[in-house]
């Protein structure tokens, strides 16, 4: 895009950006066929948020990814239009229902010189599914045993038939870290990484900059073409974007739509915007009151006008979130859409029967930079309307996620985000069934575990999609979250890099990446 925009976004141009328009350059051709890559140079990247963690296990931030994947290559990848999975480390089949087969890459290494073989995958593998420190063991509920069946081979023995393992593969759960760095360090492993990705560690610096170097023996012939990445935590947005223009900063990403105008007029940046799964929502911990009355997280989801959320926050760049899913993808359902229209009055007589006939006070974690607080301040006010007092406590992602997530369980709701997963059912999964990470209160009704396991048992879209309009309803009918609106990829790049594509989770990946 090259015109300029001075006001609010017309609306061909959110039809445009909905539409998928992606990274155009100076010749209206898409960035990553202008130019064959070229090898050398570092890539100066300004990410939105400190990572939680390096070790993909004990991570809680879905921000997290970005960074994780410049270190750790996956068993199983996806294609960036779709996220249909595709062969990683690893291929896949299956000889029945309830074995999975992975057929490691030859010759691949961590970081530290040591093999990435059968041993290791099943390490890391059992680790993530068992050891108390993961975040991940409900992506991995489905595997009752890894079996090393060849120096490179993993056979996965089933509790039931799981056709989602390959895209959770593809997620943290398939991020292979080397077991001799796991054993040496520990904990200390959250900051002292060691995987066999494009990239080795060099430094991080909390809430300050990431740093990694070229892995001169990455498995894949050629690659990377960067000689490192500096990733400088820059969160709020506008500072991020001005790194970009004044030439310090290669790519500023998740930028909010307010900032696209100033994109536009710094005509020699690329422009770069997608639709994504990312879903803008309240997270509610319904294991204590008063959340645990369903008449008051209803309440909250009549309360929200999310139309006017998507107007206020996202200068229209954005779509109402009735589920966890959009409207566009394929698990998506319709019949869902109307359970929740904007309705104070509904929120009102909701919360009388609840026993708060004068209205309720609820403890909100939230997030210190700009668009985070308007966000609050918006819902705040619509809220309000209905009677629902909002008290907040602000700070960086992965404090206030940390409080809210793990033992703290410091309050009633966090306004946050989904940022999306390559499979439904690991969105419903990780966000709601019994023991996951970002179920805070833990807790989940066994008819919505089944459901969930139910979604796994067919390869056949068609029949896995009616399960999810049975797993979405259950989910809204009992309002366990407040979807509120989907955000569209918003990313600022310079004109000499070249080679990156926008993925439909709306996180950046380096791996085309060449500077120009």
């Amino acid at each position: 895009m090259t015109h300029a925009v001075r006001g609010a976004l017309t609306r061909r141009e959110i039809v445009a950006l909905a539409g998928g328009l992606a990274v155009t350059g100076a010749t209206g051709l898409p960035a990553w066929a202008q130019d064959a890559a070229r090898k050398g140079g570092i890539f100066k990247v300004a990410a939105p948020a400190n990572p939680s963690s390096l070790d993909p296990a004990t991570g809680g931030s879905g921000a997290d990814h970005t960074i994780l994947w410049t270190m750790y290559d996956t068993l199983v990848e996806w294609d960036y239009d779709t996220l249909k999975p595709k062969p990683g480390l690893a291929k896949w089949s299956y000889p029945d229902p309830k074995t999975m087969v992975l057929d490691l890459e030859k010759d691949v290494k961590f970081h530290d010189g040591t093999a990435l073989d059968a041993e290791a995958v099943k390490f890391n593998l059992d680790r993530n599914r068992q050891d108390p420190r993961s975040n991940i063991k409900a992506d991995l509920t489905s595997i009752a045993a890894v079996e090393v069946t060849g120096p490179l081979q993993v056979t996965l023995r089933l509790k039931n038939p799981d056709t989602a393992l390959p895209a959770i593969l593809s997620d943290r759960s398939g991020m292979m870290a080397s077991p001799a760095n796991l054993k040496a360090l520990g904990d200390d492993t959250n900051r002292k990484p060691v995987g066999a990705g494009p990239w080795k560690f060099v430094s991080w610096a909390d809430n300050e900059s990431v740093v990694v170097t070229r892995n001169d023996a990455y498995w894949r012939p050629g690659r990377p073409y960067l000689d490192g990445i500096d990733i400088a935590i820059i969160p709020e947005a506008a500072t991020a974007l001005r790194s970009v223009v004044a030439g310090e900063r290669d790519l500023a990403f998740s930028l909010p739509a307010r900032l696209k105008p100033v994109i536009d007029r710094a005509k020699q940046l690329q422009i770069v915007a997608a639709p994504t799964l990312y879903c803008v929502q309240l997270y509610f911990n319904y294991a204590r009151a008063p959340l645990d009355n369903v008449k008051v997280r209803q309440a909250v989801n009549f309360a929200l006008d999310r139309d006017a959320f998507v107007k206020a926050t996202m200068g229209g760049l954005g779509e109402a979130a009735t589920m966890t899913l959009p409207s566009s993808h394929w698990a998506y359902d319709k019949s869902v859409s109307t359970l929740y229209p904007h309705d104070p009055d509904k929120a009102r007589k909701l919360l009388a029967d609840a026993g708060f006939k004068d209205g309720i006070q609820l403890t909100i974690g939230s997030y210190n930079d700009q668009d985070s607080v308007q966000r609050s301040e918006v819902l705040q006010a619509q809220l309000g309307q209905a009677g629902i007092r909002l008290a907040f406590t602000r700070g960086t992602i992965p404090e206030i996620s940390a409080q809210f997530f793990a033992t703290e369980k410091k309050f009633d709701m966090l306004l946050s985000a989904w940022t999306g997963r390559p499979d439904p059912s690991m969105t419903y999964a990780l966000g709601f069934d019994k023991g996951a990470y970002y179920n805070a209160g833990r807790e989940c009704d066994p008819a919505l575990s089944t459901l969930i396991q139910q979604s796994r048992e067919s390869e056949d879209l068609a029949a896995r999609a009616a399960v999810f309009a049975k797993i979405q309803r259950f989910v809204m009918e009992n309002a366990l979250s407040a979807p509120i609106a989907f955000q569209y990829e918003l990313d600022a790049l310079s004109p000499k890099a070249k080679g990156y594509k926008p993925d439909l989770l709306g996180k950046p990946k380096f791996e085309h990446i060449s500077l120009g």
